[in-house]
């Protein structure tokens, strides 16, 4: 998300997180009991199956609610499911809560999960990849062999074959179900969707702000403690960051680099600053000149190793920020910081240059490097450090690429119409290795901007989603990372703390394991 993705959340939405903060500004002091909230216009309409990014996911999240959830740590607790139980090897059986209801009165029912999945995979939606496990999974199929309808309580999950961490997703957006009444007009649904979650959608100003207030037949553990929920689209983070010191905002997920220094002192307990399930990365596509084959390979880790990782993160975001070791993050069981091949992730001058060189005896370099950034999202400095450190090692022009705002970025990389590099980010859509791994690079994911394809890689994720527990899969997908770093479809950057804050107008603010606030357990005085 966004991020989501692409945060993916930014997220994601996972999203692909492809994250960001946007906007345009707010006033938290007339709106009695809503909690005012920093967002992103999202890219598309409220399709859960279609959101992977972070201004969209965050919404999705409130709006709807899956089988599970999780908590601030991570874990997971089930949500609409009563049960997911195995039977057999590869086979679930989803046995829902009585009385579910959606935001409009009408019963939720087992109908409505195996719909709204088979729909995004008919329709080929942006995270129609998360249902390939499933038996008869193919682009395009009418409906999925695995899905079977047993009664309004009770449906079974068949898989191609058995993967240990397959429930472990299940609270991911992509899993949501959708309202009947989705399949007779998506368009107009997406734009005002009949949910199940904790909120429903009370307005959508697009480009300036989107307000929630409390579903009242939501069913699940996570009760809205507020009045609502109005995500304000910020153009500036400097301007978010005013407003909340200013009391016109209420919570903050994202402080703008020029308050690194400051924020803790200015906020006092009310600051945030920890390590959450978050990387940061630009990527170049398949198809660049000058990126393909053995002299893209050598071009890319020319890239990599001209860039001063430990020097960035500490002159630029003031160590909250951490460089990368690898293409997931520390807060993700099983991470490792000295993968065969890492490196290709450390600031080696002269390394850089022997390889640039190489790559110029397969065919010479013109032109610039770029790398496209949303301008809204505070990343104008670490762009141009990072294209500072290039052109300083490698002798060429590099520059940074501004886009606008994040929804003018994401359209262009989802287009396909980049070329050079973009930033690229991941916010865990859940705890898992294979959520960093699998969404961004595996072949035709909805996340993979750079349209990596690498048969190895793939077969180490299906080794390890075939593991036995979460734990034997470690080793598998850590292989599959040390392919990454031979290929380098994207460059790992570094790892992001949560830095944020909230006025003196709220309590029990809490900030999850993925970054973001648990926005219906905030109350307002």
């Amino acid at each position: 998300m966004g991020l989501k993705k692409a945060v993916v959340l930014l997220g994601a939405t996972g999203v692909a997180l492809s994250m960001a903060a946007c906007g345009g500004g707010g006033s938290g002091s007339s709106d009695g009991g809503i909690i005012t909230v920093n967002g992103s216009e999202p890219q598309n309409p409220f399709i859960p199956a279609n959101t992977n990014e972070v201004g969209g996911g965050r919404i999705v999240d409130m709006l709807y609610s899956g089988l599970i959830y999780y908590d601030a740590e991570g874990k997971t607790h089930n949500d609409m499911a009563e049960s997911i139980d195995l039977e057999g090897d590869k086979t679930y059986k989803v046995t829902l809560k009585k009385d579910l209801t959606f935001s409009d009165g009408s019963p939720l029912t087992s109908k409505n999960f195996v719909d709204a999945w088979n729909y995004a995979v008919r329709e080929s939606l942006l995270n129609s990849y998360f249902f390939e496990p499933i038996k008869g999974y193919k682009e395009g199929v009418d409906s999925l062999e695995g899905l079977k309808v047993v009664d309004d309580h009770t449906f079974t999950i068949e898989l191609e074959q058995p993967e240990a961490d397959f429930p472990q997703r299940l609270g991911y957006s992509a899993y949501f179900p959708m309202h009947e009444s989705a399949f007779d007009d998506i368009k107009a649904y997406g734009q005002k969707p009949i949910g199940n979650g904790p909120y429903t959608l009370d307005s959508w100003n697009h480009g300036e702000n989107a307000t929630l207030l409390p579903n009242e037949h939501y069913n699940g553990d996570r009760i809205a403690k507020n009045d609502g929920i109005k995500f304000v689209f910020y153009a500036q983070q400097d301007a978010a960051y005013n407003d909340l010191l200013a009391g016109n905002l209420d919570v903050l997920d994202a402080v703008p680099d020029t308050a690194f220094s400051t924020f803790e002192s200015d906020l006092g307990d009310r600051a945030v600053n920890k390590p959450v399930a978050v990387s940061q990365s630009f990527t170049i596509a398949e198809g660049t000149p000058h990126f393909e084959g053995e002299e893209g390979k050598l071009r890319r880790a020319a890239l990599s190793m001209a860039i001063n990782r430990e020097e960035i993160t500490s002159q630029i975001f003031g160590g909250t920020r951490t460089p990368a070791t690898d293409f997931t993050s520390p807060v993700i069981p099983g991470h490792s910081d000295d993968l065969k091949g890492v490196d290709v992730l450390k600031y080696n001058p002269e390394k850089a240059k022997e390889l640039w060189a190489k790559a110029e005896k397969i065919a010479p370099f013109d032109g610039q490097f770029t790398i496209a950034y949303n301008a809204d999202g505070g990343h104008q400095a670490w762009v141009d450090a990072v294209t500072n450190s290039i052109r300083n090692t490698l002798g060429i022009e590099a520059s940074g690429n501004p886009y606008p705002d994040f929804k003018s970025l994401r359209d262009d990389i989802t287009n396909r119409t980049i070329k050079g590099g973009f930033r690229t980010g991941w916010q865990a859509d859940y705890p898992s290795l294979g959520n960093f791994l699998g969404s961004q690079w595996g072949t035709g994911a909805g996340s993979n901007d750079s349209d990596y394809s690498n048969k190895d890689f793939d077969a180490k994720l299906n080794e390890a989603a075939g593991s036995a527990t979460p734990e034997e899969a470690v080793p598998h997908y850590n292989e599959a990372q040390e392919i990454l770093l031979q290929d380098l479809p994207s460059i790992p950057l570094w790892y992001s703390n949560v830095t944020g804050g909230s006025s003196e107008a709220v309590s029990n603010v809490e900030f999850d394991w993925r970054s973001q606030p648990l926005y219906y357990a905030i109350t307002k005085s």
